[in-house]
C-alpha cells in the first residue's frame, strides 16, 4: 500500500508534488516515482479503495431504492452536475458537492468536478484519439490563437509509450487527420453499423466509419483483466478493464514505494522563492479540519484538473507574480475551449430484424473529421472541423412512452419483444482559442473554506455555430442517403462545458509574452513548476483530449527528471 500522509508535519519534504490524481496526475506520479523520485500526491478528495469503494459495481438499476433516480436532496447537491444527465444513485459519490464548490456563471457554462483519489478518470468516456499534425499546425495556419510549441512528431513516442502502458482497442486506418495508435484487437461493430459503414463509405469516398478507439482491454495487460462487456464503467470496474488512476498508474507508482498520497487536500497557492525564481512548494487547506500547511519539493506538477490547476496558480501571488503565478503575459484564465456536443441526427434502420447483439459494448462508432483536411476538402463557412460519434442499438421497452395502448399483451410486448433498429449519431466540433473566453478569481464569492472561487465567462461564437450548423446538416443528410426513415435532426443547444473537455487558461506556446507554459509544459518564469492537464492546451482538435494529456504528461515528466539529474531544477 501507498504511504498515507494524513498528519504530515508542516515542513515535509519530497523531491516532487503532484496536484491532483487523475489521468494526468496519475501519469505524472508512475513516471517520477518510477524514476526513484519521493513524490507526494495532494488529493482535494477522499482516498478509494476499488475492493471498499465501488459498491454499486455489481447492481443493477432495479437495486436501488430510487431505481438509479435522485432524491431531492441529492439533486441540490449537484444542482449544476445534474444537467449533464450522468448523475445518478449509482455514481452520486463520484462527483462533488456543488454546495460546497461554487463558482458563477457570467455565461452559462457547466463545470463538471470529481473530488477522490482518481478524479474523472473514474467518470470519463475513455474514447481515446492521437492528435494529428494537422491539429498541432492549425493555430500557425489559420491564425486563431499562438502557435503550438511543439508538433506531433515531438508526441508521437510517448503516444506510443502511454498507449502500450493504458491500452487502447481499435483498428488501424491510416487517415492523417487521425493517427493511427498501439492499438489492441478492436470491438465489434454489430450487424447494422456493418451495414451503415459499408454504405457511408459508398456513399461518401474519403469518409470512414470505424468502431471507437477506446481505452478498454480486449486484451489483459500489465495485471488488469479485460472488458466484461458490462458498460458500468460509471459504477468502478472490478476487473480493470478500463483505464483509469485507480486501475492502472497509481497501484504503478505505489508499487515503487516511493508513493505518498495526502487525501483531503486542497491545494491553495504554489509558494514562490524570491530568492531562487523557484517555486518552493504547495500550500494547502486540509478539508477536515480547515488548516493551512505548507510542503515543499524540487519540482511541482499541477493536474488538478484544467479550471482547478488556474485556479492555483491564480492564487499563487507573490512580488515577483502579483497577478497569478507564470502570468507575465496576461494569458492566465484565458482561451477556455470545449467541445460542442449533441447535435446530429437519429433515425430507424429498417433491416436485421432477426438480429440482436450479445452484451453492452462500453462504445460506439466514430467517423473522423473530413472537413478542412486537404484544399479538396475547405470549407468557406468555418475553420476547423468535427468528427461524429454514434451507433446503432435495438429500442428497448422505453418505446413504449406516450403509446396509445395499455395492458398485459402491451406490456409484454414491450419487455419481450426487442424494438427496430435505431441509429444516431452526434458530432463533437473544435473550439477556437478566444481571449475573451475567460475565468476570473471571484473575491466576493467564497468556498466553504473561504477560497475565492471562479467567475467563468465563455460561449459559442460564430465558427463554432457554423460547425454546429453543418454537424446537423451533414448527419441528416448522410442517414438519408444510406436510407435509414423516421430521420430527426437535433441540436440541444447547450453551453459549453457539457462535452466535459474544458483546456485551456494556461496555454502552452512559444513566446513568454503571448503564453504560459513552454514546450516542456514548465512555467516560462518558474521553470520546476510543470503544468500537464488541459490547462496547458493551446488549440483543441475536434477529438477527445484524455490520451494526448497522458503524452503530454510523460513527456514533460522524463523532462523534469533529465533536468533535476543535471541540477537544473
Amino acid at each position: 500500500m501507498p504511504n498515507y500522509n494524513i498528519k504530515a508535519k508542516q515542513d515535509m519534504t519530497y523531491d516532487a508534488i503532484v496536484v491532483g490524481s487523475g489521468i494526468s496526475g496519475g501519469w505524472a506520479a508512475k513516471e517520477l516515482c518510477e524514476a526513484g523520485l519521493k513524490t507526494l500526491i495532494l488529493e482535494r478528495g477522499r482516498l478509494i479503495d476499488p475492493a471498499q469503494d465501488f459498491p454499486n459495481m455489481y447492481k443493477e438499476s432495479w437495486d436501488f431504492d430510487m431505481h438509479g433516480s435522485l432524491t431531492p436532496e441529492d439533486r441540490q447537491k449537484h444542482y449544476k452536475g445534474i444537467r449533464t444527465g450522468f448523475i445518478g444513485e449509482s455514481s452520486k459519490h463520484f462527483y462533488a458537492n456543488d454546495e460546497e464548490n461554487p463558482y458563477t456563471e457570467v455565461k452559462p457554462f457547466l463545470w463538471v468536478r470529481a473530488h477522490q483519489m482518481g478524479g474523472r478518470s473514474q467518470l470519463w468516456g475513455r474514447q481515446s484519439y492521437r492528435w494529428s499534425e494537422i491539429d498541432f499546425e492549425a493555430n500557425a495556419v489559420d491564425g486563431h490563437g499562438v502557435d503550438w510549441p511543439i508538433r506531433y512528431k515531438d508526441l508521437e513516442p510517448w503516444y506510443t509509450y502511454v498507449e502500450k502502458f493504458a491500452g487502447i482497442s481499435g483498428e488501424a486506418l491510416g487517415l492523417p487527420q487521425l493517427p493511427d495508435s498501439h492499438f489492441l484487437p478492436p470491438m465489434e461493430l454489430n450487424c447494422v453499423e456493418k451495414d451503415i459503414k459499408e454504405r457511408i463509405e459508398r456513399e461518401y469516398p474519403g469518409r470512414h466509419m470505424i468502431i471507437g478507439r477506446v481505452a478498454h482491454l480486449t486484451e489483459a495487460i500489465n495485471g488488469r483483466g479485460q472488458c466484461q462487456y458490462r458498460n458500468k464503467c460509471g459504477d468502478g470496474c472490478p476487473y480493470r478493464a478500463y483505464f483509469s488512476s485507480v486501475n492502472a498508474t497509481l497501484p504503478a507508482a505505489e508499487a515503487t514505494g516511493n508513493l505518498t498520497i495526502r487525501p483531503y487536500s486542497i491545494a491553495h497557492s504554489v509558494m514562490y522563492d524570491e530568492a531562487t525564481g523557484k517555486a518552493s512548494g504547495v500550500r494547502l487547506i486540509d478539508a477536515e479540519t480547515g488548516e493551512m500547511m505548507e510542503y515543499f519539493s524540487r519540482v511541482i506538477f499541477l493536474n488538478a484538473s484544467t479550471l482547478s490547476s488556474t485556479r492555483i496558480l491564480m492564487n499563487s501571488t507573490s512580488n515577483r507574480f502579483p497577478n497569478g503565478m507564470g502570468n507575465d503575459s496576461g494569458e492566465l484564465g484565458h482561451n477556455l475551449m470545449d467541445h460542442t456536443y449533441r447535435i446530429g441526427a437519429m433515425g430507424i434502420f429498417d433491416g436485421h430484424a432477426d438480429k440482436y447483439y450479445k452484451g453492452r459494448r462500453p462504445n460506439g462508432i466514430y467517423i473522423p473529421r473530413y472537413w478542412n483536411i486537404s484544399e479538396q476538402t475547405r470549407s468557406d463557412k468555418f475553420v476547423r472541423g468535427f468528427g461524429f460519434q454514434g451507433g446503432a442499438y435495438r429500442k428497448g421497452w422505453g418505446r413504449g412512452a406516450n403509446v396509445e395502448s395499455f395492458g398485459a399483451e402491451f406490456k409484454d410486448s414491450l419487455i419481450h419483444d426487442p424494438g427496430p433498429w435505431e441509429f444516431f449519431i452526434t458530432g463533437f466540433a473544435e473550439c477556437l482559442p478566444y481571449h475573451d473566453n475567460k475565468v476570473t478569481l471571484d473575491t466576493d464569492n467564497l468556498d466553504k473554506w473561504g477560497q475565492p472561487t471562479l467567475a467563468i465567462d465563455c460561449d459559442w461564437k460564430e465558427n463554432e455555430l457554423a460547425l454546429n450548423e453543418q454537424i446537423q446538416e451533414d448527419a441528416v443528410e448522410m442517414l438519408e442517403k444510406v436510407g435509414l426513415t423516421d430521420i430527426v435532426g437535433f441540436d440541444n443547444k447547450h453551453e459549453p462545458g457539457f462535452g466535459i473537455h474544458e483546456m485551456g487558461t494556461a496555454r502552452m506556446g512559444r513566446d513568454p509574452r503571448t503564453s504560459v507554459l513552454n514546450g516542456t509544459n514548465q512555467i516560462h518564469a518558474v521553470p520546476n513548476v510543470f503544468v500537464t492537464d488541459g490547462a496547458c492546451m493551446t488549440s483543441n482538435s475536434c477529438v477527445n483530449p484524455s490520451l494526448t494529456y497522458m503524452a503530454l504528461t510523460a513527456r514533460a515528466a522524463d523532462h523534469a527528471i533529465s533536468e533535476l539529474k543535471k541540477q537544473n531544477l
